[in-house]
């Protein structure tokens, strides 16, 4: 099970840091990360680190503003959020997967096998 936290709400310029802790299961060679799905649109890839090796994936739009960490000793990964945009409303969804998955792949979602239930961000203009 994956536990989302840390959403809100916050004016443009704000920041914000979520939380994803696992229980039931310990997810130490796979990915964990975070998608995100705006009213209207498709869910899209935020950002993902391998829990083996620490490598990251993100996505285009959040380069130099968010950043993602995690503590495997807490089965946890942390997604910063800063330089919060409008555009950056949505429900974030954290993601996890069981197995190693080369790096390229993190940003799909067929590549996760549990989800969150999604924590929401609002980011005001």
């Amino acid at each position: 099970q994956l536990q989302a936290s840390g959403g809100g709400l916050v004016q443009a310029g704000g920041s914000l840091r979520l939380s994803c802790t696992a229980s039931g299961r310990t997810f130490s060679s796979g990915p964990m990360g975070w998608f995100r799905q705006a009213p209207g649109k498709e869910r899209e890839f935020v950002f993902a680190i391998s829990m083996w090796n620490g490598g990251t994936r993100y996505a285009d739009s959040v380069k130099g503003r968010f950043t993602i960490s995690k503590d495997n000793a807490k089965n946890a990964v942390y997604l910063e959020m800063n330089s919060l945009k409008p555009e950056d409303t949505a429900v974030y969804y954290c993601a996890a997967r069981d197995g190693r998955i080369i790096t390229s792949m993190m940003d799909r979602a067929g590549s996760y096998q549990y989800w969150g239930q999604g924590t929401q961000v609002t980011v005001s203009s």
